[in-house]
C-alpha cells in the first residue's frame, strides 16, 4: 500500500466502504454521564438519539488523543505504507486536525494530514474520492489537489428538528442567543469551510423538506450525493426514493454519527454533495 488513507468517525462513511476502499478510521469520543465511549461502540446511534431528549445532562464529546493517531501512523508505515494521507473535518469545528496534525510532525513528512473544510459526508466523500484516486495509482501532490479542488464544491446542508440541541453545546455563536420561541422553529444550517451558516428557518417539517429540497436542486449537478438524518430514516428513505430519479449513482442514506448528533439532536434530516 504505497498510500495508506486515514480518516476520523465524524466522515460518517458507511462500513462496507471502510472496508473497500481499506480506510481507515479513528474513533472520537461520546461522553455520556461521565461514561466515555468510543463512536460506534457500547451504544448504537439509533439508541443514542432515542434517548438524547430524555437525558437530564448534555453528553458530549471529545477528540482521540495525538497519541492514538501516533500509534496508527507508526502501524502503517510498518506494515508497508511510503505514505500517509489523513483527512479530518474542520479545525474550526473540532480538535481532531490538530492531534492529528501533532502526531504527523514525528514522521518527517511521510505523514500528510489534510483539513477538508466540512464534516460528515462532506469529509466522507473527500476521502472515498481519494482512496478511489489512490487505489488507481495517483501519488500524493495529485491526492492534495484533488482534495483541494473537491473542498471548493461541497455542499453540506441540514434542516435541524429544533434549535434546542445546538443552542446547548454553545459552538456556534449565533444560537447562543434569542432561543425562546425559537425552539419551535426547524432552522436550516450549511456547514462552508470549516464555518456553521444559518439559512434560514421554517416553521413545519413539511415545509422545511419541500425546502430542502429546493436548496438541493438549486445545488445540481452532483457527482456525488447522500442523504443525511439522525434516526429519521423513514423520511431519509423517502426523500432519497425521490430524488433517486435525478441520480444515475445509488444515493447513500447515513444515520448521522452520535458525535455529531449530540450537538444537532434528533430528527435532523439533510443532504452532502459534492457538486459536479
Amino acid at each position: 500500500m504505497p498510500i495508506a488513507l486515514v480518516s476520523d468517525s465524524t466522515s460518517d462513511i458507511p462500513l462496507e466502504l471502510i472496508q473497500k476502499h481499506h480506510i481507515h478510521i479513528v474513533p472520537n469520543i461520546l461522553v455520556i454521564n461521565g461514561d466515555s465511549f468510543k463512536d460506534g461502540e457500547g451504544i448504537s446511534r439509533d439508541e443514542f438519539y432515542r434517548l438524547l431528549p430524555e437525558m437530564q445532562t448534555q453528553p458530549t464529546t471529545a477528540t482521540a488523543s495525538s497519541g492514538t493517531y501516533q500509534e496508527l501512523y507508526e502501524r502503517l508505515l510498518s506494515l508497508g505504507a511510503e505514505s500517509v494521507l489523513s483527512i479530518h473535518t474542520s479545525p474550526l469545528l473540532s480538535g481532531i486536525f490538530n492531534a492529528a496534525s501533532a502526531a504527523a510532525h514525528l514522521f518527517g513528512g511521510r505523514v500528510h494530514v489534510i483539513d477538508s473544510g466540512s464534516i460528515s459526508l462532506g469529509l466522507g466523500f473527500q476521502v472515498l474520492a481519494a482512496a478511489e484516486a489512490a487505489a488507481a495509482g495517483a501519488n500524493m501532490q495529485s491526492l492534495v489537489d484533488l482534495l483541494a479542488d473537491m473542498r471548493d464544491r461541497i455542499r453540506v446542508t441540514a434542516m435541524l428538528d429544533t434549535l434546542e440541541y445546538i443552542h446547548r453545546s454553545g459552538r456556534v455563536s449565533w444560537a447562543r442567543a434569542r432561543l425562546g420561541s425559537l425552539l419551535r422553529i426547524k432552522p436550516f444550517l450549511e456547514v462552508k469551510e470549516g464555518k456553521i451558516l444559518r439559512l434560514g428557518e421554517v416553521r413545519t417539517r413539511r415545509n422545511g423538506i419541500r425546502r430542502l429540497n429546493d436548496l438541493l436542486q438549486e445545488a445540481r449537478p452532483f457527482e456525488r450525493l447522500g442523504i443525511l438524518h439522525t434516526n429519521a430514516e423513514e423520511q431519509a428513505a423517502e426523500f432519497a426514493a425521490e430524488l433517486q430519479t435525478y441520480f444515475p449513482f445509488p444515493l447513500l442514506i447515513v444515520n448521522v454519527t452520535t458525535v455529531i448528533g449530540t450537538h444537532v439532536g434528533p430528527n435532523g434530516l439533510g443532504f452532502a454533495g459534492i457538486v459536479a
